[in-house]
């Protein structure tokens, strides 16, 4: 049966504890109304706020390719995408909210540096190569990552990631689907595939987070049945998957040290580079900065909106209310 929070509980706790404890060991789902150690909440909010403000951020690099994207057909699936990512983040925000926090708090948590979203968001967009290698390494690691979150043992955040995923996918195809076509183009199109490659590789891999050893929160969140399975496992997992994903499509991963072991039965591959990952995390990223304005700009934008929709809601609240 997993342990939990450091101190054993007392009087009726221990008994809701116990109740806790076998429900997660059942694999059952706990629910909001269901009694939980308060790390255990604390743990979830930090985590799916975290992956809520990645959907909103992560926005923003695919975003400004809209405008320029070489067809009505790519404008369209490009524009389709990203509303399906503020949805995403939506989706999180109102699983989070049954943990009894408030959206505007978690977002000027966000702004204020307080919180934050996954690194692959803070490196640039150079090309419109980007924008499928995107959609299949970065859209391919959320996938790996948070399929198993569809089994997380909160209810409201597994059921999020369910619709989530499925729409995770078709973002990774149409990336790949993007790339097969660049690289039947010209002898340039095919140079900018592999540049973007190159440089979305190592990010890529970052997105699972820290080496095991070097993962604080790691084994509560497993005994928790919050995470599934581990960081280097789900690396792991993302590599095998993509190597001969990238074979079909004709390009190199930048990694020398990248080649199959029969002992294992899994590919062998390189350290990503862990002190530019710690400095992305830290606010030293290249569009860190850039990232979190543009947010905030956005944020500030927008007050008018929820400022009318909260008076328009009191309205109707007090019609309803001399009605009764």
């Amino acid at each position: 049966m997993p342990t939990t929070d450091r101190k054993a509980p007392l009087g009726a706790d221990r008994d809701h504890q116990v109740d806790f404890d076998t429900k997660v060991a059942a694999k059952q789902r706990i629910e909001p109304r269901d009694w939980m150690p308060e790390g255990y909440r604390k743990t979830l909010v930090r985590q799916i706020s975290q992956h809520a403000h990645s959907e909103i951020i992560g926005m923003q690099p695919e975003g400004d390719w809209i405008a320029s994207a070489p067809s009505l057909r790519r404008k369209a699936i490009l524009l389709a995408k990203v509303q399906d990512e503020a949805g995403h983040g939506l989706y999180l925000y109102a699983a989070a909210e049954t943990l009894g926090v408030d959206r505007a708090e978690l977002t000027h948590r966000l702004i204020e540096g307080r919180q934050k979203y996954s690194s692959i968001f803070n490196y640039p967009t150079l090309n419109y190569a980007d924008v499928g290698v995107i959609g299949w390494l970065v859209d391919g690691a959320a996938i790996c990552n948070q399929v198993p979150l569809c089994r997380t043992s909160f209810g409201p955040y597994a059921r999020a990631m369910v619709r989530i995923c499925k729409e995770e996918s078709f973002h990774q195809r149409q990336g790949y689907e993007l790339l097969m076509r660049m690289m039947e183009g010209t002898e340039a199109q095919r140079a900018m595939v592999q540049d973007a490659v190159d440089r979305w590789w190592w990010p890529s891999l970052m997105m699972f987070g820290p080496p095991d050893t070097d993962s604080p929160n790691t084994q509560q969140s497993l005994e928790w049945g919050i995470k599934i399975d581990t960081n280097d496992a789900l690396r792991q997992k993302f590599v095998d998957m993509t190597v001969p994903q990238a074979e079909r499509l004709g390009v190199g991963l930048p990694d020398p040290a990248l080649v199959w072991n029969d002992e294992r039965g899994c590919h062998d591959f390189g350290e990503p580079d862990w002190d530019e990952f710690k400095q992305v995390i830290s606010g030293n990223g290249p569009k860190n900065a850039e990232r979190i304005e543009r947010r905030r700009a956005a944020h500030e934008k927008g007050a008018w909106v929820r400022e009318a929709a909260i008076a328009h809601a009191d309205k109707h609240r007090s019609a309803r209310e001399v009605t009764v």
